[in-house]
């Protein structure tokens, strides 16, 4: 068995099909973790968990780059966000949701800031993801629930791993008092050796299976086994051998290949320690 920790089977890519979606990869062996992005998706998160009697589950919760609007033009997504300021009590009420088993996705985004359009707007912007992470930080805290990740930092600057390790300090935030996961690190090992040694566990995707750079790799080999679970992030970053195609749950086994060649250890022994990990760190 293996578990999908973060997959977006809630959002609009999935329109259509999302059920049969989760219901391929129940059959394949994979449970899901459904991951909000806002208030409507972490609903829809929700409503789509409680559909299953068991294997599907969902995390509720504001990313940091809807705590803004602006244009998201990438590789793998078009979309223009819709600002939303963080409601805790409506967060909270979703969240005691018998199948919500974490807060998030949550934390700083510096890599979309949109241009500047007057002296201080990438402050304003920096300040207003700052709060809702600390008012997730507290829901999680609150509720007993695993607080969820998430880090992108501007391209050539380590800034906003300064300011996240600074607000995890000042919020207390470490692995003897809560239950946290980063989710998608892509940066250098220096800081995610500091979210290890705060006790963070770490998730890997399908990125690892084409980075080209070799700090993936790197960053597997660094990370303890124990410490370790797994995601597709889907519909985005498809793993190979299906690069082009819409990732989904199912496809977590070739993150779980990449792991074992890369740690030179059985499949089997990658699936069945993350999966542990993951029934541990979720409480499911």
């Amino acid at each position: 068995m293996l578990i999908d920790t973060h997959g977006h089977v809630n959002f609009r890519a999935f329109q259509d099909d999302a059920k049969e979606v989760l219901q391929r990869a129940l059959d394949s062996g994979v449970q899901v973790i459904t991951v909000g992005s806002q208030i409507d998706t972490s609903r829809s998160g929700v409503e789509l968990a409680n559909q299953f009697e068991l294997g599907v589950y969902a995390v509720v919760g504001l990313h940091p780059e809807h705590t803004h609007s602006q244009y998201v033009d990438e590789e793998e997504t078009h979309f223009k966000t819709r600002e939303e300021v963080f409601d805790y009590e409506a967060y909270k009420k979703l969240a005691q949701d018998p199948k919500v088993v974490g807060i998030g996705e949550c934390g700083l985004d510096y890599y979309r800031l949109p241009a500047e359009v007057h002296e201080g707007f990438h402050e304003e912007i920096k300040a207003k993801q700052k709060a809702a992470f600390r008012a997730q930080i507290k829901l999680a805290r609150e509720l007993n629930k695993v607080l969820v990740i998430h880090s992108r930092p501007a391209k050539g600057s380590d800034e906003l791993y300064e300011h996240l390790l600074q607000i995890l300090d000042e919020e207390g935030v470490s692995g003897e008092n809560m239950r946290f996961e980063v989710h998608s690190y892509t940066a250098g090992p220096e800081y995610f050796q500091k979210f290890l040694d705060r006790g963070a566990y770490v998730s890997f995707n399908g990125i690892i299976t084409f980075d080209k750079t070799g700090n993936m790799e790197k960053l597997v080999e660094m990370a303890p086994l124990n410490r370790i679970i797994l995601e597709t992030d889907c519909p985005y970053l498809t793993p190979v051998p299906n690069r082009g195609k819409r990732n989904e749950p199912s496809f977590v086994k070739f993150v779980a290949d990449k792991v074992a060649e890369i740690k030179k250890i059985s499949a089997h022994e990658v699936a069945e320690t993350t999966t542990r990990n993951a029934k541990e760190l979720f409480k499911i």
